[in-house]
């Protein structure tokens, strides 16, 4: 039986994004598997010698940390002890992907990346700069999350054992494709390790509520993601205009397979073409799962978004978080369903004094006046 698989085959895939987790790694032992390493590094160098510019986005620091010092249970509430272990581990972590992209005859290069560095419109573009030239000069960047200053990260509330920043990374570089690399084989219709019957999804056109519905907890004491942060991370991709496939890092030359055409996995499609680098960067700007800075609408500007009309306060229910004039904010519906990221003409508390309101009587309200809308259409993005 041919494996050729038509969802990707016609794809010129020359800029691709590598992520692979701590559950990968370790194989969930809490000891890096430097067999598995080995394989990815191997894999990534042939593509880098065929032309391809591959980005690493790797996990495994704590766990490194945790091999080094003989530790292997931890409470996940003790901040403190996950970043002394992150900051010993990382070191060992970058050596082993160091020696072993060496022995392919390949230069790597280690970055280390934090939320703020991609909230922030500056340092979202020196990390672009700095990461569009190492592929320019045939070095493989690998990416990690700053664990050592990232309380949030290490609490499970941002990354998702860096899902996320492999997207927000994607994105940043205006990437062709994503690979998401786990212990399962893609998506599928139930947990296939407690379900006989459970199916695999060959390929995701669009990220709606049934596909969200098959997503379940992380069962992993060592890694931090599940399927959840695995979908929200193809959700923000795939709105960047990046496909996404997320497969098993144990498939054998299974990168390969990917860019060749191979069905392996789950595709998920781009919703849309590539974003402008200012778009993009709403996007990095924002975390879907954490919610922090929301902005509920009605169905009527729900639909008046969707058709690329702007929003006004007449269509606003309620916010929340704490975000000044200029913040990018999440939009949601009454039912926490994301529509998708945008950057506010007005604060939380003018917002919160004009909602429901006509245009008309904002300035009447406030005292001053920003604009007609809330967010206008320019400063959008949609997520399909």
């Amino acid at each position: 039986m041919s494996n050729t698989d038509d969802r990707i085959v016609s794809h010129d895939y020359k800029r691709i994004v590598v992520k692979a987790g701590t559950s990968l790694l370790t194989g969930g032992t809490g000891k890096l598997d430097t067999v598995v390493i080995s394989n990815i590094v191997s894999q990534i160098c042939d593509l880098q010698n065929q032309g391809k510019e591959l980005t690493l986005v790797s996990s495994g620091a704590v766990a490194a940390g945790r091999e080094v010092l003989g530790k292997f249970t931890l409470d996940k509430d003790v901040h403190l002890d996950k970043q002394v272990l992150a900051a010993i581990g990382q070191g060992r972590l970058i050596q082993i992907y160091e020696e072993m992209f060496f022995s392919n005859k390949m230069l790597s290069a280690q970055a280390l990346v934090s939320r703020r560095d991609v909230h922030d419109r500056l340092g979202y573009l020196n990390l672009r700069n700095t990461l569009l030239e190492l592929l320019k000069n045939n070095v493989v960047p690998i990416v990690n999350e700053n664990d050592v200053v990232a309380l949030e990260e290490l609490s499970g509330k941002v990354f998702g054992d860096n899902d996320t920043l492999s997207a927000l990374v994607a994105n940043s570089i205006d990437a062709d494709l994503l690979i998401i690399l786990g212990k399962i084989n893609g998506l599928y219709t139930k947990d296939p390790t407690l379900h006989k019957d459970a199916e695999i999804i060959s390929v995701v056109e669009k990220m709606n509520q049934d596909i969200l519905s098959y997503a379940g907890p992380s069962s992993d004491d060592f890694g931090r993601g599940g399927m959840v942060t695995k979908l929200d991370a193809a959700r923000l991709a795939t709105a960047s205009g990046v496909d996404v496939v997320m497969a098993s890092g144990y498939e054998d030359n299974g990168l390969i397979k990917i860019i060749n055409g191979e069905n392996v996995g789950t595709l998920f499609r781009a919703t849309t073409t590539k974003l402008e680098s200012r778009k993009r960067w709403m996007l990095s700007g924002i975390d879907l799962n954490a919610k922090k800075l929301v902005i509920k609408i009605d169905t009527g500007a729900k639909d008046a978004l969707i058709k690329g009309s702007s929003l006004l306060p007449s269509g606003v229910i309620s916010c929340y978080g704490e975000f000044s004039r200029g913040s990018i904010v999440a939009i949601t519906t009454e039912n926490d369903e994301s529509i998708g990221v945008g950057i506010t003409n007005y604060s939380k508390s003018d917002i919160s004094e004009i909602q429901s309101l006509n245009s008309s009587d904002i300035k009447k309200m406030l005292g001053y006046y920003y604009g007609d809308e809330i967010i206008h259409r320019d400063n959008f993005v949609l997520l399909d």
